[in-house]
């Protein structure tokens, strides 16, 4: 058996979206899985889509989910180049073979007559399929056209009966009838090739065996099936997956607004969580693992646990699997991952690394995703304004009247009474608070909660009154002490 060769194919179009990932995960996996190569090939010949810096968005998202090629552009191989406008010359060659052997035909149908049949199928109703107007031109008639230099196009010459059948890894056997195979055009009069006829050669020339793509594909295959069988050539196994669904009855796109690969990370998603996600779209391991890395994903992948059956993409599965994997990070890889976000949200303010990993160590089990963090810790910077209503708290059993008495009472012990020189860690801290409490007939909640208001100024924080008044420090917290104190009394 040859060695198994897969290859991601993207046109440089700007965007890498969902599917498009999953199919590269997918092709990555089939040849990892097998001890094979995974080839990345750019597919720009349709220029008129082409985007600057498009090619930037293809390497930046492998490297990010650490898919590897072995071959391909910047890495190079033995099959190159892998950019298929560098392959210009190739194409032309396959294509006039093709016309020798009698699978293919010059058309010199102009633009006007081929949109004036697209006008009239619309109308019918019916699909657009060209009318074999030049399929029978004779020799001299086409070398007549050829040498008055007639603008041409190279189509493939399909069978018109019968019915053509191939198997697919998914699928199983499927059946078209040939009647419905348009006479695609293989080389466009600007001389690049058409997506369907470019893949197939690239395909053969770089030995490739596994065919990953979306089942929109699967009534188009016996036309490259026709293709190789007209070269002679081996045709590759075909795994044709079912569509990611934005719902019951939408496919996610770009067209919709769906979010891709680059527009997750800015969501705060991190690519880890995304790629395991997108490999469980459409694909079930053998076991009940939820999560696994994408060297065990290698191991696990097998074809015969792809669907057939279209996934869902749904967001808040996502948000919760990148929760689970925020919190299984250790200390250190949060803080490496969370340090950006962490910045940002101190702004300017003077806070030491070491302060810095404290916070990290508050927020790494409390957050889902990494653009969550600037809400949650920006009140270490800044106090925010807010509303003495959130001293009012049924199950602490606090209202602005004792949260008030309760300040006062801290104020007085940590500038003039016993706590005026405690050791400012969280854990005297908390016995300080709760001794407070006894001496003055509260429960704790009644010292602590009035605390952590005030320290933080909002509803929700990272911590208890302790762990934020560490670390705030003595001196910033005494200050917000004193704030809390005014507001409650105005």
């Amino acid at each position: 058996m040859s060695k198994v060769r897969t290859r991601f194919a993207p046109s440089p179009t700007g965007y890498m979206h969902i599917g498009n990932l999953r199919t590269a995960l997918y092709e990555y996996l089939i040849a990892k899985s097998a001890g094979g190569d995974f080839v990345l090939r750019i597919e720009d010949t349709d220029q008129e889509r082409y985007v600057e810096g498009a090619l930037d968005v293809v390497f930046n998202t492998l490297k990010a989910t650490g898919i590897k090629f072995d071959e391909g552009p910047g890495v190079g191989g033995d099959y190159g180049p892998y950019i298929q406008s560098e392959r210009r010359d190739i194409y032309k060659k396959y294509a006039l073979e093709l016309v020798e052997k009698g699978h293919a035909y010059y058309c010199f149908c102009t633009k006007e007559r081929l949109e004036s049949l697209k006008s009239d199928s619309t109308e019918l109703g019916t699909g657009f399929n060209y009318d074999r107007h030049c399929r029978d031109l004779s020799k001299e008639e086409i070398q007549k056209n050829l040498d008055a230099g007639i603008p041409y196009v190279i189509r493939q010459k399909m069978p018109v009966d019968g019915t053509t059948t191939f198997t697919d890894a998914v699928y199983g056997d499927i059946t078209v009838e040939n009647k419905t195979l348009d006479d695609q055009v293989l080389l466009k009069s600007d001389g690049l090739p058409t997506y369907n006829f470019a893949n197939v050669v690239d395909d053969h020339l770089m030995k490739i065996t596994h065919v990953v793509r979306g089942n929109e594909y699967l009534s188009s295959t016996p036309k490259y099936n026709n293709l190789y069988n007209a070269f002679g050539w081996e045709i590759p196994t075909y795994v044709h997956c079912a569509p990611i669904m934005k719902d019951a009855h939408n496919k996610l796109s770009k067209r919709n607004g769906d979010a891709s690969f680059m527009d997750l990370i800015e969501k705060g998603y991190i690519p880890e969580a995304i790629l395991n996600y997108i490999a469980l779209l459409g694909w079930s391991p053998r076991g009940n693992e939820e999560f696994y890395t994408l060297p065990e994903l290698e191991k696990a992948f097998d074809i015969d646990g792809i669907s057939k059956s279209p996934a869902i993409f749904d967001i808040e599965k996502l948000k919760r699997m990148n929760a689970e994997y925020l919190r299984r990070m250790t200390p250190e890889e949060f803080y490496k991952v969370a340090l950006p976000y962490i910045d940002k949200a101190l702004g300017g303010a003077d806070f030491s690394e070491d302060v810095k990993l404290r916070i990290a160590g508050l927020i790494q089990p409390r957050t889902e995703l990494l653009t969550d963090i600037e809400d949650k810790i920006s009140f270490f910077a800044k106090l925010p304004e807010y509303s003495t209503e959130l001293y009012c708290h049924k199950k602490m059993k606090t209202d602005t009247v004792n949260s008030l008495t309760s300040l006062n009472i801290v104020l007085e012990a940590l500038t003039n009474g016993n706590g005026a020189n405690i050791d400012w860690t969280s854990a005297s801290l908390y016995e300080f608070f709760c001794g407070l409490a006894s001496e003055n007939e509260l429960k704790n909640s009644q010292i602590l909660w009035p605390i952590r208001t005030a320290l933080s100024g909002k509803d929700v924080s990272p911590g208890g009154a302790t762990e934020l008044a560490e670390i705030l420090g003595k001196d910033e917290s005494i200050k917000r002490i004193k704030v809390g104190i005014e507001l409650l009394k105005a």
